[in-house]
Parts: C-alpha cells; structure tokens; sequence
C-alpha cells in the first residue's frame, strides 16, 4: 500500500476509545441528571445548603442559558436568613390584602413561607425595552432555561431544591422589596437545600401527549 505523508495522522485506537468511552460516560450522566431530577418543596429542604463557592457555581450555571442578543433577561436575588423576616411580612401583608378576614394563625404561615430553605433566591425577569426583534416571550424562555441550569446544577451537588410561586408575586410589597425596574417582574422562587424526606419521583409524561409531527 502506497504511504502517504500528506495524509492526516490516523488517531491511537485507545484514545479514541477513550473518548468515545468518556462521551458516552458524559451522555448517560446527562440523562441520568436530567430524568432523576424532581421539584421539591421548601418545607421538604433543610440544612446544609450550598456553601458560597456552590451558589457561585448555581450562577454561572445559569449565565449559560441561552440568550439571544445577549439581554441576560434575568437577575436573580439571594435572600440571607437575617432579611427573611420582610418577605415574609410581604407575604403577609399580600394575604391580608386579598383576605382582610385571614386568621392570626393564617397570617403567621404565610409569614413562614420566607424562613424555609437554607437558599432562598428570587427570580426576577427582565423584560422591559430592549431589541425589538426579541419579544418578551423569547427572553421568558431565556429566563426559564437560566432557571433550570441552577436547578440541575443542584441536583448534580447533591441538593433539593424546588420553585415556589403565589399571588404575593404581583403585590406592590413585592415590586418594593425587590426595588422592581419598570418591565421587571418576580417570577418565581427558588429553594435549595439538603431533601429531608425523599420521594418517589413522580410518573412523567409520555412523549406522545406533547410531541407530534407537521
């Protein structure tokens, strides 16, 4: 066989079984990642959280979600336990706004809601003026992709962690607490910390209900 020395070097069998091996290994811990995740609720996590360096991973996790035309149409708010106490007094007050007849011990939860997980980060999107070719409902898929970057990433640590929504959402305590820009709005919470009590993962849907061809 004529020897060619313009050819490309022909790659070693054991790296590129290495490889090949390594990107399977990655695939199936994808997957394994993705499909092993639940939704847990605030009340189910409790201490340790993640340390600084892990809320600083979380982050960046999120940074990269996709962004098109880089809007970063998120920010996210860490809530310290030391500032629990005014959510949960918004969260308190939203109550008694939409029922000025809640109870003492109704009043008192809804001020619990706040002090529950070891993290507790507010999502806020941002979807005031920007590019007119990237419509609200564009930078909300960016935002919900950042969402579930932190979520996985704190599954792969080991964590809990869960979103928590409610009609306080859209309260005015809410746009003050959180110094609200016009065009942003709370989203959601999310918690994070160590699962107290695991359970079954929930049965998923299959494909076929939301997957079809044109």
């Amino acid at each position: 066989m004529k020897n060619d020395l313009n050819a490309p070097p022909i790659a070693n069998p054991a790296e590129q079984a290495e490889k090949t091996g390594a990107t399977q290994s990655l695939q199936e811990f994808a997957a394994a990642l993705i499909t092993s995740r639940q939704n847990t609720s605030a009340k189910r996590l409790v201490a340790p959280g993640p340390d600084a360096a892990q809320i600083d991973r979380l982050f960046l996790a999120a940074a990269t979600a996709p962004d098109h035309g880089l809007q970063t149409p998120w920010r996210f708010i860490v809530i310290p336990s030391d500032r629990r106490m005014l959510l949960g007094e918004v969260f308190a007050a939203a109550l008694v706004e939409r029922d000025p007849q809640a109870t003492a011990e109704e009043i008192e939860a809804a001020r619990g809601k706040a002090m529950r997980a070891p993290l507790l980060i507010t999502v806020v999107a941002r979807l005031g003026p920007c590019d007119p070719h990237i419509p609200p409902l564009e930078r909300m898929v960016s935002v919900g992709c950042a969402i579930q970057n932190i979520l996985l990433t704190a599954h792969s640590m080991g964590f809990g962690s869960g979103l928590a929504s409610g009609r306080a959402m859209a309260s005015p305590g809410m746009r003050e607490l959180f110094k609200l820009q016009p065009g942003e709005e709370t989203v959601c919470f999310i918690n994070v910390g160590t699962i107290s009590k695991p359970k079954a993962l929930r049965v998923r849907p299959a494909t076929a209900q939301f997957v079809s061809t044109l």
